[in-house]
């Protein structure tokens, strides 16, 4: 399901479009981009904050052989000034949303250089109530969070390069942030980090 909220940069005054992808009880999959590997019923899926995942392979047709981890350090839900101060116009239709800020080291472990969009989109936040959102895209204009700059997400990492990023979510007013968790395609758990509030 698709939530579009249209978004005023104060500079600016220009219209912004954002994205955020949200579904409640079902996991919200990805699109088999990439895979971890072996999918054995034993094989770990939760960690701990600060544990980086098993290497993940690209999902991009020029970089199949490439492979990076990701590793959640810190998950924080914000608050509804920070909402409003965002930039973000309120989608009335939705409900009240707060941001969640979620903070991850990027680490290309083999292969051809990755962008960092290519290396965190499959990255989800799951709600206490349930709810899982993908991150936060601005389509127009712009969108500022106290201490979590967007990341550049055309920047590129060679083998043995990592990036401290910080990307935001949106979920509803009310709930908090229970876990990060990384998809793992349609095949597969996703991996999970749970967050303690």
């Amino acid at each position: 399901m698709h939530t579009w909220t249209r978004a005023v940069p104060a500079a600016v005054g220009a219209v912004a479009l954002a994205v955020a992808l949200t579904g409640c009880s079902n996991w919200v999959s990805g699109k088999g981009r990439h895979s971890s590997g072996s999918h054995s019923p034993d094989s770990k899926t939760t960690y701990r904050l600060g544990e980086a995942s098993p290497p993940q392979e690209s999902h991009m047709q020029k970089t199949a052989n490439s492979t990076f981890t990701v590793t959640p350090t810190k998950a924080q839900t914000g608050t509804k000034a920070d909402m409003d101060n965002s930039g973000l116009e309120k989608d009335k239709d939705k409900g009240p949303k707060v941001p969640v800020y979620v903070w991850a080291t990027l680490t290309h472990k083999s292969g051809k250089a990755l962008e960092i969009g290519d290396m965190d989109s499959d990255l989800v936040v799951r709600t206490d109530a349930g709810e899982r959102t993908r991150a936060l895209i601005v389509i127009m204009g712009d969108a500022t969070w106290p201490n979590c700059p967007a990341p550049d997400t055309g920047k590129k990492l060679s083998v043995g390069q990592s990036e401290k990023i910080c990307t935001a979510f949106l979920i509803p007013e009310g709930q908090k942030v229970a876990a990060v968790e990384l998809s793992q395609g349609f095949n597969a758990a996703p991996l999970e980090w749970p967050v303690k509030n």
